[in-house]
Formats: structure tokens, sequence, C-alpha cells
């Protein structure tokens, strides 16, 4: 499967994961034309940015639509069981996970991989450094203790 380096802070996990930011309606297009099959959007669809109607958006493509909106201020254990869960049921397939900028997407899969769930924990904490630092609530959300007092720094901005 090619990459689409057009497509904000795209990333590849595996030959049937990719990850990303919001997507445009072309880049969708271009997403179906790499087989993938599964849809998730962990981004809300009122955040600025978003696409004004992704379901019908990626029903009209044929893919299988996952929302599950994660509030940036306010991400739940609830949040992330919904994710886990969704995770389980395209095992297999050809699936791509998006949030607005990848803030929400690369968190998640760091902390699957830090729970033991799936994934190297290593290979997730590079994906998501190399696109942010959570802080604050973020790294309560992935245990990470050292930053909770740190706001949420952005690659290229301040590090």
């Amino acid at each position: 499967m090619k990459d689409l380096p057009d497509v904000i802070n795209w990333r590849r996990l595996d030959d049937k994961l990719t990850l990303s930011g919001q997507p445009t309606e072309g880049q969708l297009h271009q997403i179906k034309d790499l087989g993938v099959t599964h849809i998730i959007n962990l981004g809300p669809h009122s955040n600025d940015g978003a696409l004004e109607d992704e379901t019908s958006s990626v029903a009209a493509l044929g893919f299988e639509y996952i929302y599950i909106p994660v509030d940036f201020d306010n991400p739940t254990d609830a949040d992330f069981g919904m994710f886990c869960d969704a995770l389980d049921r395209v095992k297999g397939r050809t699936v791509h996970v998006h949030c607005i900028y990848n803030a929400r997407v690369s968190a998640f899969f760091y902390r699957y991989a830090k729970e033991g769930l799936g994934g190297s924990e290593p290979e997730a904490h590079a994906l998501m450094d190399g696109i942010w630092r959570p802080g604050g609530v973020w790294a309560k959300f992935i245990g990470d203790d050292q930053s909770l007092d740190q706001p949420n720094r952005y690659a290229g901005e301040d590090y």
C-alpha cells in the first residue's frame, strides 16, 4: 500500500492500518483507492476543519464508518473503550483512523500499545512524539504523570 503524504500528519502503522489528521473529500477518494474499507473518526464533526458531512461522504464511497467523537478537552476511558471495541471489530481489515490533526489518534494508539493491547509501545510513542507531546488531560489519559503540568506541545512549534 502506498502512502499519502499530502494528508495532514499521515502515518502508517502497518500494511492494513493508516492514521492521519482530517482528510479532504478528495483525499477520502485516494484513501479508498488504497483499498481501505473502514474509517474510524475520533474528531467531532463540529471541529474546525471537519468535513461538512463526513458520514455521507464516506458512505457514498462505500466505507464502513465508525464515529467516536472525542472531546479534545476531556478524553475519557469510555472513549478509549469504544476505540478498543472498534479496533476489535475491524481486525484484519484495511482501516484508516483519523481525527483533525492526528493528536487524538496517535495518543489513543500509544495508550493501546502501552496497555499491551497491540503494537509496540516504543514505536507508538515515537509516532505520537513526531506529532505532539501531550500535556494536561492528555498526559493523564496516556498515563504520563511527568507531563501533567505541561501544555500540549506540537512538533515543529516548540520542540
